[in-house]
């Protein structure tokens, strides 16, 4: 079944609502607004098989995501954790892992191969803010929070996040956020570097897509989608390298020879020289990488 749009059908899911604004852009949507969006087991195998299927969808090129109501995500379901604890002391096993291989939200340890911008609505809390450090992008709206509660709770945050966050912010910062467990402002985040831009505020019931910053994440998403997408893809992952390989001089090695014969042998690189010579838009193909 394909949709107007000509993209194939994603995976059943419950807790994101996905829809399609434009034919090469995807929006998902944390949709538990009572529970401040909170992550439960469900909701994490969900996203991970999600953005499997987005990465595979040759018709997508970026997706935003965002979160319904007045938080972006609050974090992990911990009453669904205690339970889980409850189930643990009667001996009883966990049918499953409480994080799939991505980690939290399916996010937090994906690699992945196309980028996701996050428009962040408001609290962006613990494993909320796991996922935001996970994204290619942050847009957060003018009253957003960051925070690392869990030195408050006795959780290590030990899905990936604390390694990534020295990466991202330098020692001292990182052990200031995750030590102190304090809030975080969007214009902080500005300064720190991991927000990339700041918008003004919606009111929580207003339509999703219509929030500011749902908007501007949208218009960073069409920019990237009217790009190459076998270049935005190659260029995500040698980027990307740095991060798993630790080492400048490895990560440069990994995406020269994964990419480099890969990309000059491709259609868009052919038709994006054509384009510059003859003075007209590119007409880009759907990236088979």
């Amino acid at each position: 079944m394909k949709s107007s749009f000509g993209i194939s059908s994603p995976p059943a899911v419950k807790f994101p609502e996905i829809t399609f604004p434009t034919p090469h852009i995807l929006l998902v949507t944390l949709n538990r607004p009572r529970s401040l969006n909170c992550v439960n087991t469900d909701g994490h195998y969900e996203l991970e098989e999600l953005f499997k299927w987005f990465d595979d969808e040759p018709q997508l090129r970026c997706a935003v995501l965002t979160g319904a109501g007045r938080a972006f995500c609050a974090g992990a379901d911990l009453k669904e954790w205690d339970q889980r604890n409850e189930k643990r002391a009667r001996g009883e096993l966990d049918e499953r892992p409480r994080l799939p291989p991505s980690g939290f939200g399916g996010v937090g340890r994906r690699r992945g191969k196309k980028p996701i911008i996050g428009a962040v609505n408001g609290m962006a809390l613990g494993g909320g803010f796991e996922i935001a450090s996970a994204m290619d992008m942050v847009i957060a709206a003018r009253s957003a929070q960051f925070a690392l509660p869990e030195v408050k709770r006795g959780v290590g945050a030990l899905s990936g996040l604390l390694p990534r966050l020295h990466m991202m912010l330098g020692k001292q910062r990182a052990l200031e956020m995750a030590l102190t467990g304090r809030n975080l402002t969007a214009q902080e985040g500005e300064r720190w570097g991991f927000v990339s831009a700041i918008v003004d505020d919606a009111a929580p019931e207003e339509d999703v897509i219509k929030r500011p910053v749902v908007q501007k994440a949208l218009e960073y998403a069409e920019c990237i989608a009217n790009n190459s997408p076998d270049s935005v893809i190659v260029i995500r992952d040698a980027i990307m390298s740095v991060w798993y390989e630790g080492n400048v001089d490895t990560a440069h090695d990994e995406a020269h020879d994964k990419w480099a014969k890969k990309l000059d042998e491709g259609e868009n690189i052919k038709e994006g020289v054509k384009a510059f010579v003859e003075k007209r838009a590119p007409r880009w193909v759907n990236s088979k990488f």
